[in-house]
């Protein structure tokens, strides 16, 4: 089954996500910010990450590349509240190969995730901009 790693500094958002994402894929861990996640890869190496942007300590942006850098072939899906635009496509520049936007709708997410694990990625920042 296709494993997944959810990274949220809010506890809600990643319950709601997991819910979301099982029973189709295998959530093997969470993490509430970028140094959790970087150790939850490491341990796990899952088929995808969603990595929330905003967290204390370590936070997306700065996870992001220590991730890709980790792993080249890490497919990590971005998490923004409304209003972050260029972030995430600053974040898809970097390496991030798709985006969900909080409050998440079901659909999107699924849809995200399912694009991901079977590399149908396309241009999400054409897509986005």
């Amino acid at each position: 089954m296709t494993t997944g790693l959810i990274v949220d500094d809010a506890a809600i958002m990643r319950i709601r996500l997991r819910e979301i994402l099982e029973p189709e894929y295998d959530i093997v861990a969470e993490a509430g910010d970028g140094e959790e996640a970087l150790e939850k890869y490491a341990e796990f190496t899952p088929d995808f990450v969603t990595l929330d942007i905003t967290m204390p300590r370590t936070n997306g942006l700065d996870a992001l590349p220590r991730l890709l850098e980790r792993d080249p072939s890490a497919r990590v899906i971005i998490v923004s509240a409304v209003g972050q635009k260029r972030i995430v496509i600053n974040a898809l520049k970097m390496g991030a190969v798709d985006f969900i936007i909080k409050p998440f709708e079901r659909d999107r997410v699924l849809v995200a995730v399912e694009r991901v694990v079977q590399g149908r990625m396309g241009d999400t920042v054409r897509e986005f901009a």
